[in-house]
């Protein structure tokens, strides 16, 4: 399972909000749902958010083990 956990917290670091991705960056509310959803988004809005924040993709995303598919 992909977690987005790590882009919460990058945004945190970086004072960042879901505002001001929404109004400055062009980033959807629509994605940003997906996202605090752990739901499946474009690897395009996933780059934009690394160009946004300045950051690898490992600061913004995670692989865990799915706990139902052990």
């Amino acid at each position: 399972m992909i977690t987005f956990e790590k882009l919460w917290i990058t945004m945190r670091k970086k004072e960042i909000s879901q505002y001001r991705l929404v109004k400055e960056h062009g980033i959807d509310y629509a994605q940003l749902h997906r996202l605090r959803h752990n739901m499946v988004v474009k690897t395009s809005i996933l780059d934009r958010l690394c160009i946004i924040l300045d950051c690898g993709i490992q600061d913004i995303m995670e692989a865990v083990p799915d706990k139902e598919n052990r």
